[in-house]
């Protein structure tokens, strides 16, 4: 469990919890939303205890020190003792950017409402890009 060296990046968060599927974690890393020592990582990328992992997913940056090396997915106490969390707290729900609700019988939205709706959730995108490479 507790193995000296390295460990793929995709594998690594996959096995301490932090995404659900070692899937998603690959294609976090293609998508560029994981950082290893502020450095842009690859899905191969090694990590080692004592590496700054940053990881953008759901609208939220999550910022962990690796402390321990594991290749196996473990239960979620066991997992937390892998990892230091760094990462800043979740946005209040009440923060949130609130999704139009239609009441339920009022009919087909409005050209009008359509817009607006469109306006909220461009605001929402652009908001929740992840940031540019320079």
């Amino acid at each position: 469990m507790g193995d000296e060296g390295s460990v793929r990046v995709d594998l690594w968060i996959w096995s301490v919890r932090l995404l659900k599927t070692r899937s998603m974690a690959s294609t976090a890393c293609r998508a560029g939303h994981v950082r290893v020592n502020d450095e842009r990582a690859k899905p191969s990328t090694s990590v080692k205890p004592g590496d700054v992992v940053r990881l953008r997913h759901d609208g939220r940056e999550r910022i962990v020190v690796v402390q321990k090396i594991i290749r196996k997915r473990v239960s979620a106490p066991v997992a937390q003792e892998c990892l230091i969390d760094k990462s800043p707290p979740p946005p209040p729900r009440e923060a949130l950017i609130p999704i139009g609700r239609r009441e339920r019988g009022a009919g087909r939205p409005t050209k009008r409402d359509r817009r607006e709706l469109e306006r909220v959730l461009d605001r929402y995108r652009i908001l929740n890009e992840p940031p540019k490479d320079d």
